[in-house]
């Protein structure tokens, strides 16, 4: 990783949060919901405006992973005037209902928008293949040792051919090694450079199979074909469905089965995947990655975590039914537990993050 692209990844974070956040003031501005305050970043408040039109506190706070659009009395535990017409829980429910959909909402539009222009530019692209890569390289190993870094693609073992639309090929061709075989030659490409190595795998016992230290990733071979903007269009909402099953599942195995919980991440996490990402792919992945991204966020604040949009659209929704609102009191309680709750995750995902770096 370089300054760059962590500073890119934290741009990335940036506007996702912005975004999702003007999705609630914009919505509340138009139902004529006043915001108490509208903030970038949390902790200390580094500089701020307040408008006279509007007494909106603008605010930019110290760390820049996050934001908050706080609309007047909403989660207050204190006792206040139930007269105030500028309080949130006063509104009318369909108000605050579309003004609470409205971040997530955001969340989606501007997927939608980035991969319809993206495609509108760059045309539609349809995979022909998968060419294996070395996504990341293990601080000890056979492949470090062999001189093998992140971003190279092995073209040959033995003078095999390892470009055959597969990775099972070169995953096959590591694993078939058995031990006293001479050591494997491999051909390397990396960037414009043709380099010839010598790799031994070795045993690892808690996988079972022979292994050179390595994480194997595919970069898929396309054909591209231009568009017209409608078409553009077409594929981006395609996209965008097909991104949203393929993370509900994904979610859905997390919590009934546990998969993929040893690779969650937190902040810490997030940037420095992404900011890999963006230094092997660059502006591209940057915005690849912007897109899906969004429509995780999006979808997450979807979710009846209490703290979270969701659960606030819930609380809605119990008031449409029951036709008067649940205590002001109750609910915040509900929603302040839930921030401390995500608070805490927060903390310990980080920690797990900051782990997985020092290794």
């Amino acid at each position: 990783m370089n300054i760059l692209s962590i500073l890119l990844a934290i741009l990335l974070l940036a506007i996702l949060i912005v975004v999702h956040e003007m999705g609630h003031f914009w919505a509340a501005r138009w139902m004529h919901i006043d915001v108490a305050e509208f903030a970038v970043g949390f902790g200390p408040k580094l500089f701020g405006w307040k408008s006279r039109k509007y007494e909106t506190t603008f605010a930019v706070r110290a760390v820049p992973l996050g934001g908050y659009c706080g609309f007047y009395g909403e989660d207050s535990l204190e006792e206040l005037p139930k007269d105030d017409p500028r309080l949130f829980p006063n509104q009318n429910v369909w108000k605050r209902l579309f003004v609470i959909l409205m971040g997530p909402m955001m969340n989606f539009l501007l997927a939608f928008i980035l991969a319809t222009g993206f495609y509108w530019v760059n045309g539609i692209s349809t995979v022909t293949g998968v060419d294996p890569y070395i996504m990341e390289v293990n601080a000890a190993g056979a492949a470090r040792d062999a001189g093998l870094q992140a971003g190279d693609v092995i073209t040959e073992i033995n003078g095999k051919n390892m470009l055959d639309d597969t990775t099972e090929t070169l995953l096959s061709a590591i694993g078939g090694y058995r031990q006293g075989d001479p050591a494997l030659e491999v051909t390397v490409l990396r960037g414009e450079e043709t380099l010839h190595l010598q790799l031994t795998p070795a045993w690892n016992e808690e996988e079972e199979r022979m292994m050179v230290g390595v994480t194997i990733g595919g970069r898929y071979r396309l054909r591209t074909e231009k568009t017209n903007l409608a078409g553009a269009a077409k594929a981006s909402a395609e996209m965008c469905w097909q991104a949203s099953g393929l993370i509900l599942g994904a979610l859905k195995n997390l919590v009934t089965t546990g998969e993929g919980l040893d690779q969650t991440s937190g902040p810490v996490g997030i940037i420095s995947i992404v900011s890999e990402e963006v230094r092997l792919g660059g502006m591209q992945a940057f915005l690849e990655l912007l897109i899906s991204i969004s429509i995780n966020l999006g979808l997450m604040n979807l979710l009846p975590i209490p703290g979270l949009d969701g659960s606030r659209l819930v609380f809605g929704l119990i008031e449409v039914v029951r036709r008067k609102p649940v205590p002001q009191e109750k609910e915040a309680l509900v929603h302040t537990a839930g921030m401390v709750l995500l608070l805490g995750l927060m903390i310990f995902l980080t920690y797990q993050d900051v782990l997985r770096l020092i290794r």
